[in-house]
Parts: structure tokens; sequence; C-alpha cells
């Protein structure tokens, strides 16, 4: 009994201490990295996390944004492995993290990062240039159907990416063979639409609040939204796919995750600040702004669903003869 109530007198004096040394934030500078170029959906969606933490004072450090593109994201990824247990960097996640892995283009994956939470839903979108002869979704699939290197395709960030599978997706559903394509890899979605924009590239699959100034300003044209609904704003008029009678719905999420090896305080203090900044008014309207859907899973949950879509992509690169 004596030796019991040792122990628990310790215990007891030491419980404040304990529990302030569980209690985290961050102490120094604290970066989000983006594996491609500024400009992109990934580039917004962590200068609007960065600019919405900041504004309302969620950490008491600065946060900056810090973009690493090339190698289909895998700089990025690689730059952020290498800061294991620290939780002062943070990256924004997308399934080109699963996909580059599946493929062969990357031995990392989601399992060497901890998963903070899905932020968003990002559906796929069919541009062109205004001047382009394709006028609609299904001058896009005519054209594709009888000749699919007549159409080249731009998009970010690798071959095997998300923006790859939805127009070897769209190949599948109108009878075709992905690898027939003829596509072109960007650093980012800003470089394939300036190279869109400059009539060197027929076609750019991206994300829908890449384009939408383009559109509205006259530039750009999409044809088809690969949504289950259209849009509203400046793509409004733009038919989905199922519209236009191709079986296509398909986007991509986008989170944070951060370097393996954080302790579950410091994991819980990510997902609590993104959880406010998600709350945010701010937040809300780059959502409806940049055509988003939002959709925030967090913790356990999330990597759940990571563990889904892995299973999901990798059947799909499989089927279009993308997988190694």
């Amino acid at each position: 009994m004596r030796i019991t109530k040792a122990v628990l007198g310790a215990v007891l004096a030491l419980g404040p201490v304990a529990a302030h040394a569980q209690a985290w934030s961050p102490q120094k500078n604290v970066e989000i990295v983006v594996g491609s170029a500024p400009g992109g959906s990934n580039d917004k969606t962590a200068r609007t996390v960065e600019r919405i933490v900041v504004m309302n004072k969620l950490v008491p450090t600065s946060v900056t944004v810090n973009n690493k593109p090339g190698g289909g994201a895998n700089i990025a990824f690689t730059y952020v492995q290498q800061h294991a247990g620290d939780p002062h960097y943070l990256m924004v996640g997308t399934p080109s993290l699963l996909t580059n892995h599946i493929t062969g283009l990357s031995k990392l994956n989601y399992t060497d990062y901890t998963p903070i939470a899905s932020l968003l839903n990002d559906y796929v979108v069919f541009a062109v240039n205004a001047a382009s002869p394709i006028r609609n979704g299904r001058d896009l699939v005519e054209r594709l159907k009888k000749d699919p290197k007549s159409i080249s395709i731009g998009f970010a960030t690798t071959v095997g990416s998300q923006n790859h599978i939805a127009a070897g997706l769209l190949m599948k559903a109108v009878g075709g063979h992905a690898r027939d394509l003829k596509v072109i890899a960007h650093k980012g979605s800003a470089e394939a639409i300036t190279n869109l924009l400059g009539g060197h590239i027929d076609l750019v699959t991206t994300a829908a609040g890449n384009v939408a100034a383009h559109v509205a300003s006259g530039k750009l044209r999409v044809v088809a939204v690969a949504a289950d609904r259209r849009f509203t704003g400046a793509l409004a008029d733009v038919p989905t796919w199922k519209e236009q009678g191709v079986n296509l719905v398909f986007g991509g999420w986008r989170g944070i995750l951060a370097p393996k090896g954080l302790t579950p305080q410091q994991g819980a203090y990510w997902e609590a600040v993104l959880r406010k900044a998600t709350e945010a008014p701010e937040w809300k309207s780059d959502i409806e702004k940049n055509f988003w859907a939002d959709d925030f899973v967090a913790g356990v949950q999330f990597r759940k669903e990571l563990d889904k879509d892995y299973a999901d992509m990798r059947a799909v690169l499989m089927d279009l003869g993308l997988a190694k």
C-alpha cells in the first residue's frame, strides 16, 4: 500500500506538468507545401488556407506557401517526407499522391504521411480555346472516336494524374482506349491553360476554378463538366457529360497531410485548426468562387477514405493500362 500511495502521489504531483507537455502549438514558421506551380487549384487551396488561418489568427506563428513543382509533385512529396516528425510542415495532398505510387512514378505513398483532413472535392472540366472548332462535348467525342491523336490534351501534373484519368475515362466511356490519347503533362494547370490560350494544345482537363475567368472573358470555352449537376456562375450554361449522353462523373479530393511521425496531439491540433478554417465565411466564399464542393473529413475517417481511394484508383489505372 505504501508503494501504491507513493506512486499515486508522484503521478498527482506531475499531473499539471504532464498535461502541459501534451499541449502543442507551432513554435516557428509553418510551411504549406504545394507540388505544382503558382496559379493552379492546388496552389489556390494552399493560399486560401494560409490566408484564412493568418487572418483569423488560428496559429501563433507565421504561415507561408512553398511551391515545389516538378516530378509530378514528387519533389514536394519528397521534401515533406524528409521532415518526418516535424509538425511545422504541411502539404496539399491530391489523388496524385496515390496515382504516382500506383503507376510506379514514386515510391512514396499516402502511408508515408500523417493524413490531417480532406477539405474539398473538385470536379474536372474539359476546356478548349474559344477559337476551337470543337463547340461542345459531342464534337469532342466525335473527334476522339475518329482520331484520338488529333486532339492534344494538356493537364497537370503527370501521366496518370486525376486529370489524365478524367480524359482516359472519357475515352473508355465512348468505346476507345486511354493509351491512344495524345497527352502532354505540365508542371501545373496554369501552364497547361497558358498553352491552350496560345493555341499550342487543343484541350485541357482541369478544375473549373482554373478556367472560369477565361471563360467569362471569352478566351476559353468549357464543352463539358464531369460533375453530377451543372455549376453556377460563369459556367452555368455548360452541360454535364451526362446531359450530352456520356456517363462520366469524376473529380478529386484535396486535403492536407503532414510528415509521418506526428504525435496524436500535433495531429489533433492541425485537425482543429483546419476545421475552424473551413467553417470561416471566407472559406465558404472561396468554395463557391472556385466551384469546389465542400467536404471536410478528418483523422481516422480520412485515412479510411484514402485506403478506399487507393484501391479504386488502382483498379481504374489497371483498366486504363497505366498501372504498373
